[in-house]
This record gives structure tokens, sequence and C-alpha cells, in this order.
């Protein structure tokens, strides 16, 4: 039965469909609206620290990452590699805490795509639009992991065409190639220095760096879709090169060019500073095209989840933890129950953020802020493991396809540096919460997998005993 369902999935994703699912994850409403807040923190120059060192982290995990998923190309990959070398508890937690991180997403993500259309229709309900979006966001995900794929292509590219000319017109400004509006001179980097290289000190870098990471997560969906890849020995590298190189121009560039153009006392306060340094270089329209952009990086990040979300319930039920009815593929190669389980989590999310929005969203949104850096974590100690298994086995490190380079000194490093992301957490009072959440949260699915195994242990002791021949 496992073989059966795992040969239905279909591999037509290529390389560009792969690069674009992982860009949609990552680039959302964080760089668009809440990099001011960051700059304003660490001041410009901490601010490109910080996503420099940020950079560094994903790219370590995603070396630990390339080498499991081309090895070993699974749908829901990272709870396999986790089940397999770490053990079957971390898992099951795994896979929780990636499903919670992105079904959680789902309903603040449909939330924000209705409130952005309040711009242009201030008489419309947000809620129908929230349901409106849901829907697009559900049959994109249930047609075909081609039509899927190529949806994503399409809406991730808007915010990536959108980044590279927002640099392009911000660096002219900045120069004087292109005029400021009210006759300024360029202001080059001028506002780099002005408050000083660290304005609130260096240890401001430790707490946004808290920030940086989760703005990188989603990068990890590479490993997602494995399964689901046509020719992972070439497409899964060229995807983690290309993701990673692209995700640094595009963060790095954006924090250059709205630091350049916007004192840092000013861009923590704006709504949308992308609005503000348009409107001061006099590019009409410019929050009306902000606004299309980031609805459309919402969106794209919202079918990404959807994706990841229902891939990890799959993979659950195909590890026989979960109930074997989410294992059910359409003919086209859907995880369709899982998809339909993944739509109703987000759905309940969206409800607890209009019911309760402090006390049950609270706690949900804290554990899936820990849960990105958790699942690195499991990573980075997969293939530590996995690596020495295959050589106690006998194997050459040579017959890798794709190896992590300078092991273990690779693996190592991501995990000490995830695992003191997730220590920082405890000296920022804002962000302590997802401690308290998160780690309740951890052993209540470790428990619960011990828990429904040992039942399931004596059930199955108790039906050999009744139907043993006397």
């Amino acid at each position: 039965m496992e073989k059966k369902s795992k040969q239905k999935f279909q591999r037509q994703m290529q390389t560009r469909h792969l690069v674009m699912l992982s860009l949609g994850g990552v680039i959302g409403t964080g760089l668009f609206l809440s990099s001011g807040y960051t700059i304003q923190q660490a001041g410009p120059f901490g601010t490109i620290l910080s996503y420099l060192i940020g950079a560094l982290v994903v790219y370590l995990v995603m070396l630990c990452l390339g080498e499991l998923s081309v090895h070993m190309p699974e749908t829901g990959a990272f709870h396999s590699y986790a089940t397999k070398y770490i053990g079957p508890g971390t898992g099951y937690t795994v896979a929780w805490l990636y499903w919670l991180t992105w079904t959680v997403a789902l309903g603040s993500e449909f939330t924000a795509a209705g409130l952005l259309m309040q711009r242009w229709f201030p008489s419309v309900n947000v809620w129908i639009w929230s349901l409106l979006f849901a829907i697009l966001v559900f049959v994109l995900n249930i047609l075909t992991v081609r039509f899927f794929a190529e949806s994503e292509f399409w809406f991730a590219s808007i915010k990536v065409i959108a980044i590279v000319l927002f640099i392009g017109v911000g660096a002219a400004a900045m120069v004087g190639f292109v005029p400021m509006t009210h006759s300024e001179s360029a202001p080059f980097f001028s506002n780099f220095t002005s408050a000083g290289l660290f304005p609130n000190g260096a240890f401001a870098i430790v707490m946004t760096m808290l920030a940086v990471n989760f703005a990188f997560s989603g990068t990890e969906l590479i490993g997602v879709a494995a399964g689901e890849t046509a020719d992972p020995e070439k497409t899964i590298p060229k995807a983690i090169r290309t993701t990673l190189w692209r995700l640094i121009i595009f963060f790095v560039g954006t924090i250059v060019v709205l630091s350049a153009l916007l004192p840092t006392s000013d861009a923590g306060v704006l709504e949308s500073p992308f609005v503000a340094v348009l409107e001061q270089i006099g590019v009409p329209y410019a929050a009306d095209m902000m606004n299309f952009v980031i609805l459309t990086a919402i969106l794209s990040a919202a079918n990404s989840g959807l994706y990841a979300s229902s891939r990890m319930l799959w993979s659950l039920a195909d590890k026989n933890t979960i109930s074997p009815i989410f294992t059910k593929l359409t003919k086209q190669g859907v995880p369709i129950n899982a998809v339909i389980f993944s739509m109703l989590g987000g759905g309940l999310a969206l409800f607890s953020s209009i019911i309760a929005p402090d006390t049950v969203y609270i706690v949900l949104v804290s554990i899936s802020g820990l849960a990105v850096v958790v699942v690195w974590i499991s990573i980075s100690a997969s293939q530590f493991l996995f690596r020495r298994q295959y050589i106690k086995e006998g194997n050459s490190v040579k017959d890798l396809v794709y190896r992590t380079p300078f092991y273990p000194l690779v693996p190592i490093a991501s995990f000490i540096l995830c695992l003191a992301s997730c220590i920082g957490i405890a000296f920022d009072p804002t962000q302590r919460i997802a401690l308290y959440c998160g780690i309740p949260f951890i052993l209540f699915c470790y428990g619960s997998y011990y828990l429904t195994q040992s039942l399931k242990k004596k059930r199955g002791a108790d039906y050999v005993h009744q139907n043993q021949p006397y």
C-alpha cells in the first residue's frame, strides 16, 4: 500500500518551480511591511549584518537538506529523515510543528489579503475577500501538482520583479541618477552613519536575528517538494544554490535601499516603508502598486503554505502514525484529504484570530514561530546521523550524488547556530512566549506519539491473544 501511494505522486516540478516555491514561502509581509521595524531596532548596518548571518544559517541548513533530499527524495522529506535517523517520536513532532506553522500562517494570510482589498473596495466585508482567496488557493492546490507549481511560479514572479525594480530605482535615486521629490539631494550612504553603526547597541542584532531567522523560513520547502520533483539529483542542488543567492540579493539589497532613502527614526513607524520610498522618488500610484504586490506576495505564501502542510499530513499517514485516510491521492497525484484538513486548520486559525486574538491565537503564532527553527535543528541532526550511518554500513561517501561539504563541521555549525537563536528568545520579553508555548507543545507531541504507539501495541497483543488456537 505504501509503495503504491508513493508511485502515484507525479514528478512534475522543474527547477524554476522549486526556486519560486521556495521564494514564495519566504518573501512575504515580513519583507514588505516589517523590514522598517528591523531597521529601526538594529540600525541599517546592524540589519544588513543580521540578514547576512541569517543567510549563512539558512545556507548551512540547506547544504544538509540537499544531501538528504537528493539521496532520498521523499514528499514531506525532513519529517521522514528525522523519523529514520533521530527517532520516530522526533519525526512525528517535527511534522506536527511544521504543519501548525503553515496552517497558522494560512489564517493570518487570508485575513491580511482581505484587509488589503479594503483599499479598493471599502464597502465589502473583509471576511468575503478572505473566503474568496481561501477558495482560490484551495482550487490551485487540488487540481494537479503541475498546475499548482505553475500558479506559484507566476505569483512569486510578480513580487520578485517588483523587488528587482525597487532595488534598481532606489539605487539610482541614492546616487542621484533619478531625482528625488522636493529637489532633495542624493543621499548616498549618509543615513547609514548618521546615528552610528549600532544606534541601539550591538545586542540589538541578537534580537533581530530571531526575526531574521523566521524571515528566511520557507526555504526548506525545497525538501518538502523533493518527492514531486523531476530529476531530483540535478534539480534540488540547483534550486538550493539559486534560491539562496537570490534571497541574499533581495533581502540585503532591499535593506540597503530602504536604509539609504529613509531616516532610521522614520522607518519603524511607517505602515509600508516601500510606499514611503517610492513616493519620495515620485513614482505615481506607488501605494496602489505596492498594495497589489503585497497582495500577490500574501497569496503566494498561502499557496506554498497549503502545499507544505498537506504534504506533511500525507507523510505522517504514510508512516502509519495518523489515520490512513490522509494517504488518499487523486488521479492527478494530489493528497485530497490532507489538503482539505489543512484548509480547515487554516480556517480555525483564522477564526481564533477573530474570536480569541489574545489567548488561543497568540499561542498558535508563538508555537509556529519557534517551530521553523526546531525543524532546521532536526534537518542538521538528521544529516549528521545519516552520514555516520551511511559510512558505518560500508558505503563510500563518493557514491553520494550531492555531498554536504566540510562534514561534520557544517551540520554541527548549523545545529549550534539554530539552537543559539532558540536560546536567544529567552532574553527577549516580547518573544519569550514562544518558549512558554512551544516547549509544552513539543512535549505534548512526544507524549501523544508514545501513548498512541503503546495503545496500538496493546491492541495488537490483545488481538493475537484472543485469536490464538488453544
